[in-house]
């Protein structure tokens, strides 16, 4: 029997704890970039004198440059190794955001918007492809799950900074700061991140060719499934996340320290998520916590929806809405997990759709709140139960939990 040793193996706890910091912090980048900006919302409505609806399209437009950035960098981290594309995109990244900060329109700074998705994509797909090439069985899970807290966390935390800097700035602010996270992550890339990928299999046949990637990727019934559920609970999440600045500071009268402080308590359901599931993943199997945690998500969605219509109040959104979250950070490294398990050969290329189907379908699904207005929590809801529902079928019907293999050591 041939045991297979994973390159990761070898590294020491110290390394391990270097790659778990440098890689959070470029995986951290995307969610910086997309909602560090979020309790800026009215400001920048007020400035540019727009609709609601217009400030939301500008998320929008990041969530969709962000989808196309990883669908180019993944592939292409495939073909030349992880470094080159990573500090390419990155350097992108720092320009576009220097571009939104001094942005005079609300037209240009929704293109800026677009190219600084693309460039803040690389950070995401890079770092699962590293730790993919690095590690594999249980230490994938646990790797994995360490950059899933931060990926989770990121999104829930940036707004709270991003409402301790408009303390000392204005929204433009908000973005030469992004510019210089931009910066770091370059740096980072540059002076610790050494290339996982060996020269040999960049053209292993078989896997040579975008198309050839696509076929293993898309023809893999469970691949297809977790990304559907991954997808579907990424937008449940961005529902909440696209329209709780207007609905606590507008419709409940938070202030945006109030409503950043908001977020820093939802962070401790992400953090205990990721970290339980963790756990729990190496003994019972990922597949089984996605059924438990996309079942908790989707009755915590309906009781927002009946306990706002039941006008219980604020606190009959926020608990459900905390069991939301903490499930979804049960989910997201678990989606990983069994998406990139199989597909050591094409990581990045896997990596890639994972986070293109994520933000892609995120960015085109929140805006649905926005058109059923928020005046309460209830359009919020609504969509969060669509997503969970839609989640719960690719579980039960593509990935059938009782015939994924187990995991390896």
């Amino acid at each position: 029997m041939t045991i297979v040793v994973h390159p990761g193996d070898s590294l020491t706890r110290r390394q391990r704890l270097v790659y778990v910091v440098v890689l959070g912090a470029l995986t951290a980048l995307g969610p910086a970039t997309i909602d560090l900006y979020l309790p800026a919302f009215p400001a920048l409505q007020s400035d540019f004198g727009v609709t609601t609806a217009v400030i939301q399209l500008t998320l929008t437009a990041t969530t969709i440059g962000f989808a196309l950035g990883q669908l180019l960098v993944g592939p292409w981290s495939d073909r030349v190794g992880r470094r080159i594309p990573l500090i390419t995109a990155s350097t992108v990244h720092v320009i576009a955001s220097i571009g939104v900060a001094i942005a005079p329109s609300i037209e240009l700074l929704g293109l800026f918007r677009v190219l600084q998705g693309m460039g803040a994509a690389a950070g995401g797909v890079v770092a699962m492809a590293l730790v993919r090439d690095l590690f594999g069985g249980k230490p994938l899970v646990r790797m994995l799950s360490r950059l899933a807290l931060v990926n989770g966390l990121a999104p829930l935390l940036a707004p709270l900074i991003g409402s301790q800097l408009l303390r000392v700035t204005s929204w433009r602010g908000i973005f030469v700061f992004l510019a210089a996270y931009g910066v770091f992550v370059v740096l980072a890339a540059v002076f610790f991140i050494v290339e996982t990928l060996p020269r040999e299999l960049r053209q292993e046949a078989g896997h040579s060719t975008l198309r050839q990637r696509y076929r293993v990727l898309f023809g893999d019934r469970i691949f297809v499934g977790v990304a559907l559920i991954g997808a579907m609970v990424f937008s449940g999440l961005f529902a909440y996340l696209s329209s709780s600045s207007f609905l606590f500071q507008e419709v409940y009268g938070m202030s945006a320290q109030q409503y950043g402080l908001l977020f820093a308590i939802n962070s401790l359901g992400i953090v205990i998520g990721v970290q339980v599931s963790a756990r729990l993943a190496q003994r019972f199997g990922p597949q089984w916590i996605l059924a438990g945690s996309t079942s908790v998500m989707f009755l915590s969605a309906i009781a927002i929806v009946v306990l706002d219509l039941a006008q219980v109040g604020l606190a009959g959104v926020l608990v459900p809405l905390w069991l939301f979250i903490c499930s979804c950070g049960f989910s997201f490294p678990q989606v990983q997990v069994l998406a990139l398990a199989n597909h050591g050969k094409e990581a990045g290329t896997a990596a890639s759709l994972l986070g293109a189907l994520n933000f892609g379908l995120a960015g085109l699904i929140s805006p649905i709140v926005g058109v059923l207005g928020i005046t309460t929590a209830a359009p919020m809801g609504a969509v969060m139960v669509a997503t969970t529902f839609i989640a719960i079928l690719g579980l039960w019907i593509l990935v059938r939990p009782r015939t994924v293999p187990a995991l390896g050591h």
